[in-house]
């Protein structure tokens, strides 16, 4: 059984042949679980920012004392900086 299995098709690169702003990021975090770092970086350059968000939103979920939405935000904007940034270095 292979992980290429279980993951998810990307629609507007299945049905248009262009990749979106997301195609890599399941790769890479396969990647980042496997240990192989650099490579995860280099498949899709926001996956480290993207697992932080992730961390962060849970934590808001489970924390409901401390306001989480500004670290949010800011991850949000990074996030789509890098990953506008990935994909013009790509094409």
């Amino acid at each position: 059984m292979d992980i290429n299995d279980f993951m998810l098709t990307c629609p507007s690169k299945k049905f248009l042949g262009i990749e979106c702003l997301g195609c890599g990021a399941q790769r890479a975090i396969v990647l980042v679980f496997e240990g192989k770092f650099s490579e995860a970086f280099q498949m899709y350059p926001a996956v480290y920012t993207l697992l932080l968000f992730f961390l962060i939103l849970g934590a808001s979920f489970i924390d409901k004392k401390r306001k989480y939405g500004n670290i949010l935000m800011i991850l949000v904007i990074v996030n789509l900086i890098i990953m506008v940034a990935g994909y013009i270095y790509k094409h």
